[in-house]
């Protein structure tokens, strides 16, 4: 007789294991205390194993979520998550970021059905062209396009994360434990709605603009992607994003005039207003061939000269305002008596509180919080006059002058 958990989803065991960078198979077999073969058995799709109920809880213990975790079914999409695959980056980074972005999207999903995120305002900008027929200059008109649709002027962009807020994308930041991620873009199977998650990790406002302007170019030109077609067209799917992220943060209309004479403190001065990093304007002007490209090579080579590649002037200069969507739908949601915290996390979520927190924007603890009492002052009318017996003497202070 078969034993074993009914309903159990193979996936969502890889999908926690991955999401806590527990390598190998073997390695939570170790935690858990039983063999290497049950948990590859637990896993595989196709053995149509589960472990029994005792070991479900152990297991959702160990791995940080609820048992009913393993009972819900994953949030992989068909469509491709773009990220950019660095041939140094660890395949354990790479899982762990989609692990993180199929929790997004269900923790999105669920705040879905209490509020009303913006619609979805990404025009159809490709007129019935592929991205694989895109010229550079296509993209350059499309920038200037989206620029008038999503009333962005022609001057510096304001903080790109609020604007794919207002758009209607879901956006996510964490740590990723590495500098070697910056984020990547994945459309919900569930809504078709774009979510974007982005690092934390060496983060600072200018180069957030830059990442975040890149994820926005994927949600714009590559909706449509197949599979099959992502791994053996990332390279121009990757110069396609950031030709896209870098004319919509600096617009070839205005941009290129303001640059008198290319050089570094120019750019440093510029960097100021456009908020966009030095080594990017280096870049830009090169792809306008504006400079040319032995003139960049030798900016490059001073950039890195004086150290800048581990930062720059000015990175420090503005603050970094974190998403707020998600933060303000759980706080709407609790705040006015629809959900409590404790039912929120016993009933809607099945990963952890922090987990959620985290992808969410909120404080840690915040699930822990009682939410305060409102308090209000009576109103005037409300106020009892005072009793004139009960109203204290004035006494003069003596003059000192005497």
């Amino acid at each position: 007789m078969r034993t074993g958990t009914p309903g159990f989803i193979p996936a969502r065991l890889s999908e926690a294991r991955d999401a806590r960078r527990i390598a190998t198979k073997s390695a939570l077999a170790k935690r858990l205390g039983v063999s290497p073969t049950s948990v590859s058995r637990w896993e595989d799709q196709e053995a149509g194993q589960s472990p029994d109920y005792s070991t479900l809880v152990r297991l959702a213990g160990e791995l940080g979520v609820r048992p009913e975790f393993f009972l819900r079914p994953s949030y992989q999409s068909e469509r491709p998550t773009f990220l950019r695959s660095l041939a140094s980056t660890l395949v354990r980074d790479l899982a762990y970021q989609k692990a993180q972005m199929h929790w997004l999207q269900e923790v999105s999903f669920v705040l879905g059905h209490y509020v009303d995120l913006p619609e979805i305002d990404i025009p159809d900008v490709l007129d019935g062209a592929t991205y694989g027929e895109l010229r550079d200059e296509d993209i350059e008109a499309i920038a200037l396009r989206l620029r008038r649709h999503w009333n962005m002027g022609e001057g510096p962009a304001g903080d790109v994360v609020a604007l794919m807020e207002r758009i209607g994308i879901v956006v996510a930041t964490i740590s990723m434990g590495t500098t070697k991620l910056d984020g990547l873009c994945s459309w919900s199977p569930v809504d078709g709605r774009p979510h974007v998650l982005l690092a934390t990790d060496k983060m600072s406002f200018p180069r957030r603009q830059m990442d975040a302007a890149h994820e926005l170019a994927h949600a714009v030109l590559h909706q449509q992607v197949p599979e099959e077609e992502f791994q053996d067209n990332l390279r121009m799917i990757e110069r396609q994003a950031f030709r896209l992220a870098s004319a919509l943060l600096m617009p070839s209309t205005t941009y290129p005039y303001e640059v008198k004479h290319p050089s570094l403190a120019m750019f440093t001065s510029l960097k100021e207003r456009w908020r966009v990093s030095i080594k990017a304007q280096i870049k830009r002007l090169g792809d306008l061939e504006i400079v040319p490209e032995e003139y960049a090579r030798q900016l490059y080579k001073l950039y890195s000269a004086k150290g800048w590649s581990k930062g720059e002037p000015l990175d420090q200069h503005w603050p970094i305002v974190a998403p707020k969507a998600l933060r303000d739908s759980l706080n709407l949601i609790v705040e006015n008596g629809v959900r409590g915290k404790a039912d929120l996390l016993a009933t809607e979520f099945t990963i952890s509180a922090a987990d959620v927190e985290s992808l969410c924007g909120l404080p840690s603890g915040w699930f822990e919080r009682e939410p305060a009492e409102v308090v209000s002052l009576k109103s005037r009318a409300e106020v009892s006059p005072r009793d004139a017996s009960a109203v204290g003497e004035l006494i003069p202070f003596p003059d000192r002058r005497r």
